[in-house]
């Protein structure tokens, strides 16, 4: 097993003052040695961690993975990974890891540099305070007579007490290459050359000498030579282990950098150069004033202060490089000293991609929360669907008349195009709408419904369209609105001549472009809406009186659909009263199974002015009032001034006339045609003109009547 010990370019002591965990493994996995860090970090002490393997520290590493993991750093020298670490409690946590190969005297072996990703101080020392300790043993060589004179220190260096072992022939057998040693003495004795070399030895310790001489003149001829040999073997391995981690730094990705006070860069990781896009010639002079022009003498000598008094400084900048261009980094300041001097060991780490992981995530989370939101509205209008008792699959019809009107539902729902329904209060134009859309391709969208009545005009837009938190007074979050909602679907804007005449615009955009703005938003947003209005009023009269927009008008009535009343539909009344009975009883607990013929027969001849709703409202109160099996006449009909005399009754071709009349007034006087009367009445456009004729109706009269 390699003990560290033996790893001449390396002392225990100084990889145990490193800020960051480090250990070395041999071939088998086996851990030989690791710093103080590693055994605080993973809760072993010396002795332990010694004993352990990388399996031990790493249990996704099998025996196979580690032998390529090996094969794969003895080819390339290095690699940079994440891993997962356990400490002795069983604890994980993440580390990267920069791990480099190294043969030292045909011993090879792994060094891992290990940074906790998971813990805040990172990085926090990074060069210890060396002290050298000099041995210098000197000697004197007479060139007139040969004598040599070396003192006792020379003795101790080269543990040899023999004079003659100095002499120059002789001494150079001490040394490594003892042909350079030769050539330096020769020089100076012979040419007056002095030198100053350090050299190593080939002893059994090896050690390294600083060996320094020079002549002495007696006029213009050299008569003595003096010299000193000096071990500096622990400065040298101080100064190669300082090589060794420096060549690790000047490898590691992050930015490193050495301050003085002054702030000067005293040293620099290779990164830096290629990083900032500066010439190392240029670094080498540089103040930290000439990489930020943003910091000032009076700020960094503030920074420096508290750097010294905390020991450490976390914070995040935004660092220039030569081009101009610009990066986040994350910066930990340390505070060292060396030969007695205030040094800030700063360590730069570019974060852009945190920085864009960070920006993805929390739109991610944006969207996440927003789609979240919006299926929760959605799933509330979906549920209202389900709750409702009167669908697009029960619309109940016995009447010719309005099964024509189904007959357009049947015809439109599969297309996207726009429709418009009229009718008088009460008639079900929702239920016409539900209709559109439970027969159509969207039908698994939901069907939005909005009533421009009840919106209050200063937040129609909102509802509509929505607004981003802070867009206007109240606004403490952001709010969908429903056109998103109803995005892939159906949006129902009942009575739709309630609509502001200046937010009409914004609705005929959606409609020709299906895109629109949120109010307080950056971006245009994209729908794809399929629309169905509604309304009780004559569009036709608002756009004469300047409320309605004629264009919205003309993409709104792409397929009109009147919803005729229910006194134009009576034989539907004993079928609708029924179902409404049957309804009420089961929620009321009563026992109802029918209507009386007399009763039938007085709702017959009422004229439900209020259409379906009230005659909804009607079998309500009797049921409530009312009990037994069957509903007779009571307190809760009409009362008898509003049921129709016979008197009001019309003549069949009278009826004939005003129901052709009403017709043409709706088509605008159009006969034929998709949107003609013709079509409505289901005529032939030819025999609807014969019976005009024939009923004394004038297309150019008819508004007048």
């Amino acid at each position: 097993m390699t003990d560290i010990k033996e790893i001449g370019f390396v002392k225990e002591w100084l990889v145990d003052a490193l800020p960051y965990e480090v250990l070395w493994a041999n071939e088998d996995g086996s851990i030989f040695y690791g710093n103080s860090k590693l055994c605080d970090r993973l809760s072993y002490k010396k002795d332990e961690i010694t004993k352990l393997t990388i399996f031990d520290i790493n249990t996704t590493v099998t025996a196979e993975s580690w032998r390529k993991h090996w094969v794969f750093l003895k080819k390339y020298k290095s690699q940079n990974f994440k891993a997962v670490h356990k400490d002795k409690n069983g604890k994980f946590y993440d580390v990267e890891v920069f791990a480099q190969f190294f043969s030292n005297d045909r011993k090879e072996m792994i060094c891992s540099i290990i940074n906790d990703i998971t813990s805040s101080s990172f990085y926090q020392n990074l060069v210890s305070n060396v002290e050298s300790i000099a041995q210098v043993g000197g000697w004197k060589l007479n060139l007139q007579d040969g004598s040599l004179i070396v003192t006792e220190q020379l003795y101790e260096i080269f543990g040899d007490k023999n004079n003659s072992s100095f002499q120059p022939g002789k001494v150079i057998h001490f040394f490594e290459e003892p042909e350079k040693l030769k050539k330096f003495i020769l020089g100076v004795m012979r040419k007056g050359q002095p030198f100053d070399e350090v050299l190593s030895t080939n002893t059994k310790e090896k050690k390294y000498i600083r060996a320094v001489a020079k002549p002495i003149y007696k006029g213009d001829k050299i008569i003595k030579v003096l010299g000193i040999y000096q071990d500096i073997t622990d400065q040298k391995e101080k100064e190669l282990e300082l090589v060794f981690f420096k060549d690790i730094i000047d490898n590691a990705q992050d930015l490193v950098y050495v301050y003085n006070r002054a702030g000067k860069i005293l040293h620099y990781s290779d990164s830096v150069s290629k990083e900032l896009g500066f010439s190392k010639n240029s670094l080498d002079g540089f103040y930290i004033y000439d990489l930020d022009e943003n910091i000032t003498e009076e700020w960094w000598s503030g920074h420096f202060d508290e750097l010294k008094e905390k020991g450490s400084l976390r914070m995040e900048w935004l660092i220039t490089r030569k081009d101009g261009t610009k990066f986040p980094a994350d910066i930990l300041a340390n505070h060292l000293v060396f030969n007695g001097e205030d040094i800030n060991c700063a360590i730069v780490r570019n974060i852009t991609d945190r920085k864009n992981r960070d920006l993805k995530l929390f739109t991610a989370l944006e969207e996440i929360k927003s789609l979240k939101n919006r299926l929760e509205i959605e799933n509330e209008y979906l549920q209202e669907e389900i709750n409702v008792n009167l669908n697009a699959d029960n619309i109940i019809c016995q009447s010719d008349i309005y099964a024509k009107v189904l007959e357009q539902v049947t015809l439109v729902a599969p297309t996207d195009t726009t429709v418009l329904i009229t009718g008088e209060s009460g008639t079900g134009k929702e239920l016409l709408a539900a209709a559109v859309h439970g027969n159509s391709l969207r039908k698994s969208r939901p069907l939005i419904k909005v009533n421009c009545a009840t919106l209050p005009k200063d937040l129609f837009e909102s509802e509509l369209f929505g607004h981003k938190k802070g867009a206007f007074t109240g606004a403490v979050a952001d709010k969908i609105g429903k056109f998103t909602l109803a995005d892939g679907g159906t949006i129902f804007l009942d009575e739709i001549g309630e609509m502001p005449i200046e937010l009409q615009s914004k609705l005929l955009r959606v409609l020709q472009e299906g895109e629109y703005d949120e109010l307080g938003g950056s971006k245009t947003i994209s729908v794809d809406v399929r629309v169905i209005a509604a309304t009780n009023r004559s569009l036709e009269e608002m756009i004469m009186e300047g409320t309605f927009r004629q264009d919205l008008y003309y993409r709104l009535n792409v397929f009109p659909i009147y919803n005729i009343p229910l006194r134009e539909r009576k034989e539907d009344i004993p079928l609708l009263a029924q179902f409404f009975l049957e309804k009420f009883s089961t929620k009321a607990g009563k026992a109802f199974k029918r209507l009386s013929k007399k009763t039938i027969e007085t709702l017959m001849a009422y004229n439900f002015p209020g259409n379906i709703r009230e005659l909804e409202n009607l079998i309500e109160r009797a049921v409530i009032i009312e009990s037994g099996t069957i509903l007779n006449q009571g307190s809760w009909l009409p009362s008898t001034s509003k049921v129709i005399q016979t008197s009001d009754l019309l003549t069949f071709e009278e009826a004939q006339k005003q129901h052709i009349i009403n017709t043409l007034k709706f088509t605008n006087g159009k006969v034929s045609g998709v949107n003609g009367a013709s079509n409505i009445l289901d005529m032939n456009a030819k025999t609807l003109f014969a019976k005009m004729k024939k009923l004394g109706i004038e297309k150019e009269t008819i508004f007048k009547t």
